[in-house]
């Protein structure tokens, strides 16, 4: 027998977390002193929490390297988070990472090329040491933005940090939600933080997000947009568990409903 209990307090992922699965987004850019901002061949944090950048060998990043004394420079890394379904304001969070880029040593270029590799596959990290330079980026400061506010993590907190368990599948999921469940997004914006919140005339709820807590939703209106978060009974461990998940809450929310006569 199923039970439905009411929606559960309100819980979000920290700002490290929400860094590092910002970080596992593909668009990005390098900007490095003195020279046009470029975009890399790919970006990773590995899993021990190293940050490596691959450039084009003939690039504006690797020609910076090149004539730098100690073959370093300060460099910031921006990350754009965009949602995966059509909205007026896309870009979700945007991440600054900061600090010195380096080349990778030759006697260490495996190693990174393979812990690259485990968290972001790329057909580029086979051209490294000819068409491809493999960096690293030894942090200073990391920040990310999210919506009106910023906030500013450790580098040793973004390490110690891991991705969301979702962020993998999180696009396939929400345009599936999007495409063929109205009512279910319906149902989810009516309630936030435990509370009945009603969708106004005119306005439409769409998927802004889904994390191991819950799922982000993005209410637009003639008049602009606000974003809400309702929470899953209990945070999640991996993608198996959306679906029973998602059960118990759209349960607990029905629970909750007026009856109609």
């Amino acid at each position: 027998m199923t039970t439905c209990n009411g929606p559960q307090a309100l819980s979000v992922p920290t700002a490290a977390e929400r860094a590092r699965t910002v970080a596992t987004r593909a668009a990005a850019a390098v900007c490095v002193a003195g020279r046009d901002p470029s975009r890399p061949l790919a970006h990773a944090t590995t899993r021990a929490g190293q940050v490596l950048v691959l450039v084009p060998s003939d690039g504006e990043v690797a020609a910076a390297l090149d004539g730098a004394p100690d073959h370093d420079v300060s460099a910031l890394l921006m990350v754009s988070d965009r949602a995966p379904v059509p909205l007026r304001d896309p870009v979700r969070a945007t991440l600054w990472l900061s600090g010195w880029l380096t080349p990778v040593a030759e006697a260490d270029r495996r190693a990174a090329a393979v812990a690259f590799a485990e968290v972001r596959p790329e057909e580029a990290l086979l051209d490294v040491g000819a068409a491809a330079t493999l960096l690293r980026l030894d942090l200073a400061e990391v920040v990310l933005r999210e919506g009106p506010g910023c906030a500013e993590v450790s580098p040793g907190d973004y390490a110690g940090a891991r991705p969301d368990p979702l962020a993998g599948v999180e696009g396939r999921m929400l345009r599936h939600l999007d495409d063929d469940h109205p009512e279910v997004l319906a149902l989810l914006g009516s309630a936030v933080a435990g509370g009945r919140v009603p969708v106004g005339a005119g306005e439409t709820v769409r998927p802004l997000g889904i994390d191991r807590f819950g799922y982000r939703l993005r209410v637009e209106g003639g008049g602009g947009h606000r974003d809400v978060r309702v929470s899953f009974p209990r945070p999640l461990s991996c993608p198996g568990q959306v679906n029973a998940a998602t059960s118990q809450l759209l349960c607990a929310l029905r629970a909750g409903l007026p009856r109609r006569d």
